[in-house]
């Protein structure tokens, strides 16, 4: 200790030293009053546990294909031995039934795990790369390697599943994992941070806790890679911490998804899917659709239809239905509650703030500068937007951010292909709502400001592996690279440039 020292010092300071002049005994009274870095380390609750995980990558002990499906098969334990705990705390949280809870947390979750335990050996493999003639003697491969210790900040609208499916990928990667699960989803938050640690090895995991302040401060530290799933304004914060360390990212954003509504549709086929996935999770949900693009003589075949699939599926008072979720908290209930007076509605609209209750509600006549279509509204809102035709539809997409989804619904598959083909989003969907993210086959991902990276299924694996370029070459045969080497020539530049070219077939000269 520094303080220590400077009284030591003192103490042993023979009778001439204390007649140090003024001066420098200001400075010394200075030193003696100045923070010690160590203590002041001691004060950083994050330090003891990211040094301990480290340590334990930097020995190699999360490497070996048996210690990652150990913790991959630790992790389908928590899920089966926990699902009534977890399906419970989900209601609490969000007011999820057991269908929606099942379906889109506990489910993919271990389905994830399955795919990746049954997969594992060989996602792993060094994969073989096609080779020049100049390198047809050697051995070329991508190792997938892991990247170290990483950090998981989770969302709190899928509190399970979105912390759970990226854990995947990173534990059969072989890194070191920091969880970060959401404050705000606090019965999930409590189960992760107390039940989850008991299934994986703790010298390679663990879980944090706390709110901005905390998370702020564990982004001080630096990291082997980051992955963040919430909103653009938080994902920039992430993203300028992280560059302080030229720590790579993913990052899983969101935005004003699209959907288009062809003339050519079935008006009743089209209002089940919206509301379906709309309403689905109270509507958070980051690929829901936040507006709907028609023209006004297909908003009026459509409001009808989706005001009585509204009825089928939540009966004629919504807010007694077990099967509508709930706003996460007052805050975000408020915020919700203000966009209702865009526009007009003209399906539901009441509130209850004592239950975080929105009903399950349409918008018209909404002006494209009003809120609710500039900010993602996360929560059972849907305004429509009137457009003539497919042409203006796409124009309006393209002139805003790229969203993390878009959806198009027509019985002529030309329009939907023409609008995937002049468009861009993260994911597409034609004809129906967020299906395609139960595909662990396709990535999933933003572009722009909907986000960067994947994952999903194999793709979790590459996202937390270093692809490392690999070349091993003989010793020998020093005659082969003679070409190589001054004095040169035309002649030998010619043949190095054949030689080099890159060539697609499997053949080899030895």
């Amino acid at each position: 200790m520094f303080y220590a020292a400077c009284c030591h010092s003192l103490l042993t300071m023979t009778p001439g030293a204390i007649s140090t002049p003024i001066s420098q005994r200001r400075k010394l009274r200075q030193r003696r009053r100045a923070p010690c870095p160590r203590s002041h380390n001691r004060m950083d609750p994050f330090e003891d546990t990211l040094r301990r995980l480290r340590e334990t990558f930097q020995v190699g002990h999360t490497r070996s294909a048996e210690f990652r499906a150990a913790q991959l098969r630790g992790l389908g334990r928590f899920l089966q031995d926990n699902k009534q705990l977890l399906h419970d705390a989900l209601a609490q949280d969000l007011h999820k039934s057991a269908f929606e809870s099942e379906l889109s947390e506990v489910a993919i979750s271990q389905g994830e795990v399955n795919l990746a335990l049954r997969n594992l050996r060989a996602w792993m493999k060094d994969e073989h790369v096609p080779k020049s003639l100049a390198t047809q003697l050697d051995s070329a491969f991508i190792r997938k390697e892991p990247f170290g210790l990483v950090l998981i900040i989770a969302p709190w609208n899928y509190p399970l599943n979105l912390t759970l499916v990226p854990l995947v990928g990173a534990l059969a990667a072989g890194n070191c994992v920091v969880l970060k699960p959401s404050e705000i989803s606090k019965s999930i938050e409590k189960i992760l941070a107390e039940e989850l640690p008991r299934y994986l090895d703790q010298s390679c995991f663990a879980v944090v806790l706390g709110g901005p302040q905390e998370t702020g401060q564990l982004l001080e530290h630096r990291f082997d890679y980051i992955f963040f799933t919430g909103s653009p304004r938080v994902g920039k914060i992430v993203m300028t911490a992280a560059a302080k360390h030229l720590t790579p990212v993913t990052l899983e954003l969101g935005g004003k998804n699209p959907c288009y509504v062809d003339d050519n549709c079935d008006p009743q086929i089209v209002a089940n899917r919206v509301a379906w996935f709309r309403y689905f999770n109270a509507g958070q949900t980051c690929v829901a659709p936040d507006y709907l693009l028609c023209s006004p003589e297909m908003q009026e075949r459509l409001l009808p239809a989706l005001q009585s699939t509204i009825t089928r599926f939540y009966g004629d008072d919504p807010q007694s239905s077990p099967n509508l979720g709930r706003i996460i908290n007052q805050k975000h209930f408020q915020r919700l509650r203000a966009l209702l007076g865009c526009g007009r509605v003209a399906i539901g609209g009441q509130s209850d703030e004592h239950d975080r209750y929105i009903a399950p509600t349409v918008l018209v006549d909404v002006q494209e500068a009003e809120p609710v279509m500039q900010e993602e509204i996360f929560g059972p809102i849907l305004p429509i937007m009137n457009v003539r035709g497919v042409d203006e539809a796409i124009e309006f997409i393209n002139r805003r951010e790229k969203p993390l989804a878009l959806f198009a619904f027509s019985n002529s598959s030309q329009v939907v292909k023409r609008i995937l083909a002049q468009t861009s989003s993260g994911g597409f969907c034609g004809n129906d709502g967020f299906m395609h993210i139960t595909l662990a086959s396709l990535p999933f991902g933003g572009v722009g400001a909907s986000g960067i990276g994947r994952y999903h299924g194999k793709f979790s694996f590459d996202t937390f592996s270093h692809h490392r370029a690999c070349l091993l070459r003989s010793p020998g045969m020093e005659k082969l690279n003679a070409i190589r080497y001054p004095p040169h020539s035309p002649r030998h530049l010619r043949k190095l440039v054949v030689a080099m070219e890159a060539r697609d077939c499997s053949c080899t000269l030895l």
